[in-house]
């Protein structure tokens, strides 16, 4: 309750009474003052008299009878049905107001904040949507009634948040701050608006104005949590690092400091931090398995055993400690040794039964073994792995089998996918992972058309961007680039961070390429960088682009470098660097990287290809044939719609003439 408005409030009504004899006025206080009594009295007996609770409500419902004007009654009335409960209660009865008297604001103000406390958990993702929509009705009519409302636009403001409406939530935070300047929950909420439109510009505006008005630690510790729910960790670390020279030894604000500096990549500042945590307790197991992580993200491998080892030392059983050993396995290019971790993770948490969250955690550990088995080829594995995820939870039914049904996908026995794939669609016709399975099923088997009609039903206003990237990646299978470009396009105009903006340039220039059309796909990865040096996709890309048309071949081999120091184990980077090589004349290291490349990625025609070059460029026509007959059986199991049947056609004419080649020499 609002008191220096309530007291406020009974001031006037008692000068009221007293001088003008107002009997509304009088009513109202009476009422007020009864209400408040049993209000004390609910708070004191813990709810449990239901004739307090009557009361209470009763008396509060008289004073606003009384004095309609006095807004702050209604917040008081709503605190009553909240605290006790009586939420189904007060909906009816507020409703029942409004359907007697449409603009009966204080009503309204109830059933806002009923909605608002069955929003759920923002916090945890948890949010019902259409309480959201429901409360946004209400606070929009009070609003409209009352527009030097500042709480009610404020109200506003996060909802419309929450609904991921950044132009409706920027409007109604700023009618707050025009009604209130110095407000620091609309200061605050401009800047998580701000960093949602990736405007860190304006965002840091806010964030100087904020902390200009009021550095104290639980402000900064809000805009720093309210940062990190928008995933802008990097904002999150600079304010968290305010927040610690107002208390150095918080170790709390430490950790929280360390891990989104970790989130934001700046991975040396974060690692001083865990550093200094380890100085104080050398023990922390939680701190050795940030610097574990740490030191795998910057390829590190050697030290992040060594932490991820003390990490085990001080919790042994820990999951997310065995959870990480699968990664770093992963990263250290030892597949089947993170299949066997991952298979003990699986084994040591198997139960009889698990509770709800137990079933989220193990859907996960499953989802997780099948991937790595079907990245080895192991098909059967995965899908039994998958089938186990299915009958795990009714929730996770869905996804088990589309995962199966995309695994026999990968494994290019499409009549098996689309069995699957199809039992799938007749039980969850509306689930999104089984769909996109659908379609790419559709796509690789030339019904792309079909497939991308369906995934256009899915087009809602919510996840639009997403979908249309999913329908140029359908077009792209079938090599339809007119309609890939079309749905880019689409994409482009919702995508509003950089990161978002990367992804786009990165598919059209991609395209092009295809398309033959190098100076304007060069331009698209340019893009990139000059946002992104660092980004390891477009660096590969680019220099693979000039490798594989022999020119600026020393700028190429930098950037591949680059790229390959950031993904030490990428197949697609090996490649390059292998190609470039070889564009270089330096054959034993293109060798070299051409086969490490194979390791990690067996299943591409182009390497067989280049690894079949090498070698008949070093005279060895024997292996070059039979890389480049493995490069031909590849393209010929390629999906329908992506078989390059002009790649193709150019390995099988080498392999021809290296096999006759091979002959002559067999004769000599």
């Amino acid at each position: 309750m609002n008191m220096r408005l309530a007291f406020s409030w009974l001031a006037g009504a008692l000068a009221l009474t007293a001088q003008q004899g107002s009997p509304s006025k009088g009513d109202a206080y009476y009422h007020f003052s009864m209400g408040h009594l049993f209000s004390e009295q609910i708070g004191a007996t813990g709810g449990r008299n239901p004739e307090f609770v009557n009361q209470a409500i009763d008396h509060y419902r008289n004073a606003l009878k009384a004095d309609p004007s006095a807004g702050f009654l209604a917040d008081e009335l709503a605190d009553i049905y909240l605290q006790t409960g009586r939420y189904k209660e007060a909906e009816t009865d507020s409703q029942a107001a409004l359907r007697d008297n449409p603009n009966d604001i204080n009503a309204r103000r109830v059933l806002g904040r009923i909605y608002l406390r069955l929003i759920g958990d923002p916090q945890r993702g948890r949010i019902n949507q259409d309480y959201v929509k429901k409360a946004t009705e209400q606070y929009t009519r009070v609003a409209e009634a009352h527009p030097k409302d500042a709480d009610a636009f404020l109200t506003l403001g996060r909802l419309y948040k929450l609904q991921q409406d950044s132009v409706e939530s920027e409007k109604a935070f700023k009618k707050a701050m025009d009604l209130d300047p110095g407000n620091e929950e609309a200061i605050s909420g401009l800047a998580m608006v701000y960093s949602d439109l990736g405007d860190n510009k304006r965002a840091a505006e806010m964030l100087k104005l904020l902390s200009d008005k009021q550095p104290s630690l639980n402000n900064l510790l809000s805009l720093a949590g309210s940062y990190e729910q928008t995933s802008d960790y990097a904002l999150a670390a600079e304010t968290l690092k305010r927040a610690r020279k107002l208390d150095p030894d918080n170790e709390q604000i430490q950790r929280a400091l360390a891990r989104d500096l970790s989130l934001a990549d700046k991975l040396d500042e974060a690692a001083e931090l865990y550093q200094e945590l380890l100085k104080a307790k050398p023990k922390d197991w939680e701190a050795h398995l940030r610097l574990s992580q740490i030191y795998r993200q910057q390829n590190k491998f050697d030290k992040a055993r060594q932490s991820l080892d003390e990490a085990k030392k001080g919790d042994p059983n820990n999951i997310e400690v065995l959870y990480h050993e699968v990664g770093l396995l992963e990263g250290e290019g030892k597949t089947e040794e993170a299949i066997g971790a991952m298979k003990q993770v699986v084994t040591a948490t198997a139960k009889r039964n698990y509770s709800a969250s137990e079933k989220g955690q193990r859907a996960m550990l499953l989802e997780r073994l099948g991937i790595l088995y079907r990245s080895e080829d192991r098909y059967a594995d995965a899908v039994a792995t998958f089938q186990e995820l299915a009958a795990l939870d009714p929730a996770q039914a869905a996804r088990g089998q589309a995962q199966v049904a995309d695994t026999w996908r990968q494994a290019k026995d499409y009549a098996k996918a689309n069995e699957e794939i199809e039992q799938a669609y007749k039980k969850y016709p509306n689930d999104r992972t089984v769909r996109i399975v659908r379609a790419n099923i559709m796509a690789e088997t030339g019904r792309v058309d079909q497939g991308a009609a369906d995934i256009r039903k899915m087009l809602d206003g919510k996840s639009d961007r997403e979908t249309y990237l999913l329908i140029a990646q359908l077009y792209e299978k079938a090599k339809n680039y007119a309609e890939m470009g079309k749905a880019i396009d689409a994409a482009e105009k919702l995508s509003m961070s950089n990161e978002d903006k990367e992804t786009i340039h990165f598919m059209r220039g991609a395209m092009l390429e295809k398309l033959k059309k190098t100076d304007q796909s060069e331009a698209e990865f340019k893009k990139i960088l000059a946002m992104n040096p660092s980004s390891a996709s477009a660096l590969n890309y680019l220099g693979y682009m000039w490798a594989d048309r022999n020119v600026k071949l020393d700028e190429a081999l930098g950037m591949i470098k680059k790229a390959l120091d950031q993904e030490p184990n990428n197949g697609a980077f090996l490649d390059s660097l292998g190609w470039v090589y070889f564009r270089l004349g330096k054959l034993d290291d293109a060798a070299t990287y051409l086969r490490r490349a194979l390791d990690r990625s067996g299943k591409d025609p182009t390497v067989n290809d280049h690894l079949g070059d090498v070698y008949a460029k070093q005279g060895k026509w024997k292996d070059a044939a039979a890389q480049w007959e493995r490069s031909v059986k590849l393209y010929d199991q390629s999906p329908q719609g992506e078989h390059d049947s002009a790649e193709a056609a150019k390995v099988r004419k080498k392999l021809d003439g290296a096999r006759v080649r091979v002959a002559k020499e067999q004769k000599r």
